[in-house]
């Protein structure tokens, strides 16, 4: 799709402070995007996939963003902004841009703002959308998952150490976009992001007001139609997503794949949020038309799993296949890959080239080895059909087939694949010809040699 240019930046007054917002796309429900801690405008428009994914939903709304008080583009402030104050930042830039009524879209630390604007205001609420939101910052008896007192100390301490230094920037991704690591050019753009976005000063207000952050008392006033959007490995994010859904009257809450938290680290993870979205305000799900590309599909398995679960029992079970799922998507994570399905006890993922697919298998058969499991695997080279969440075609059953040939521990390929990696390094041992049941002809398949 078009990405669009940066639009112009503006200020609204709302009270003593000045609020940076844009305007971009004209459709015909209005959207604002209320950004998480730390955002800048227009630096936003720089990294590639954060454009695409704004330009995607102005394809479809007349969206409103703003950077938040103190921070981005934004007034800073002196101490820490209530609540309450932010609200009314939102009311603001609402009645700047001429918006009488609107969907608001609350993106983590945005969610309590808007939640509580939603609840305040039904009257200038078309719905509310909230994405890896908070419920409280401190833990309780109701939300066990959220941090501890002595974490936060121990947090805000380091927090103003570490603002800026690479360091600090090895932990802020590991924990907001763990998929992009490894990416040099979003580590770049990310750390620029972030100097632009906050001080270290405002850094720490805003997480100290993170802190203090309770809306349980408000949750069962809002009354607008509510959707609530989480990655499955975001972690506690989750829990609280899961307790939002279960307080907010007829909320509709959806479970997205992958682990990161940033709604907008790759193009396929920011258009499985957009489709929910379009989804629920417009009553429409966006017709994609897939993209038909060669790429190499890796299929894991856990040998001998019922056994193992009979045995261990069903919460250490969990315990072993989060440890399993954790090696994995780790390995995915420095490997380039995309994980697709977590579907039973196996893993399904997709490379863009099968050397990296092949080492990838090799690293979580040594990793998943720590926690007393034994997987195989099967690779296969193919065109296949991607869309945002999804990959179908016959080189995906193909791969299926292969990885069920599979002895514990084993690697099995194509002859597609061997053929591909000449050069690579990696040696194989012909384990014959097979028919694979549900696909045509016969397939030689390939060991990866220890």
């Amino acid at each position: 799709m078009t990405t669009l240019r940066r639009p112009e930046t503006q200020y609204a007054r709302s009270g003593d402070t000045y609020i940076a917002y844009q305007v971009v796309g004209d459709g015909p429900i209005d959207l604002v995007h209320t950004p998480g801690a730390i955002s800048h405008l227009e630096a936003t428009w720089e990294l590639p996939s954060a454009a695409r994914y704004l330009s995607r939903l102005a394809a479809s709304f007349r969206v409103v963003l703003f950077d938040k008080r103190g921070t981005g583009m934004s007034d800073r402030t002196a101490g820490i902004a209530t609540l309450e104050e932010r609200m009314d930042d939102i009311r603001a830039v609402m009645d700047a841009a001429g918006v009488e009524r609107a969907a608001l879209m609350g993106i983590s630390e945005g969610g309590p703002m808007s939640a509580l604007f939603a609840a305040t205001y039904p009257e200038r609420t078309s719905a509310l959308i909230l994405y890896g939101s908070i419920v409280t910052g401190t833990r309780t008896e109701e939300t066990p998952w959220a941090a501890r007192p002595e974490e936060w100390d121990a947090f805000l301490e380091r927090l103003g150490q570490v603002w800026g230094t690479a360091a600090g920037l090895e932990a802020n991704l590991a924990a907001l976009a763990p998929s992009r690591v490894s990416d040099d050019a979003f580590k770049q753009w990310f750390a620029n992001y972030r100097r632009l976005g906050g001080s270290p000063g405002a850094a720490i207000a805003l997480n100290r007001m993170n802190r203090d952050i309770d809306i349980r008392g408000v949750l069962p006033a809002i009354r607008v139609p509510t959707l609530v959007l989480n990655r499955s490995g975001d972690g506690r994010h989750l829990e609280g997503s899961r307790f939002l859904a279960a307080h907010i009257a007829g909320a509709k809450f959806v479970e997205l794949p992958g682990t990161d938290h940033m709604t907008f680290t790759d193009d396929a993870a920011a258009d499985a949020v957009i489709d929910q979205v379009i989804e629920f305000l417009t009553g429409v799900r966006p017709i994609v038309e897939p993209d038909r590309v060669l790429a190499t599909v890796l299929f894991t398995d856990i040998v001998g799993s019922t056994e193992r679960a009979a045995a261990l029992g069903d919460h250490r079970w969990r315990e072993v296949l989060e440890g399993h799922h954790g090696v994995i998507s780790r390995e995915l994570v420095r490997h380039r890959g995309r994980e697709v399905d977590t579907a039973g006890d196996g893993v399904l993922a997709v490379f863009d080239g099968p050397a990296r697919g092949i080492r990838c298998a090799a690293a979580a058969v040594e990793g998943v080895r720590t926690l007393g499991l034994e997987i195989r695997a099967g690779l296969h080279t193919g065109e296949v059909e991607m869309t945002a969440d999804k990959i179908r075609g016959i080189a995906v059953h193909i791969g299926a087939r292969i990885a069920a040939l599979g002895e514990p521990g084993e690697i099995l390929v194509s002859s597609t694949v061997k053929d591909l990696v000449v050069g690579s390094g990696i040696g194989f041992d012909d384990r014959g010809t097979h028919v694979l049941k549900g696909v045509p002809g016969e397939w030689r398949v390939f060991a990866v040699r220890p």
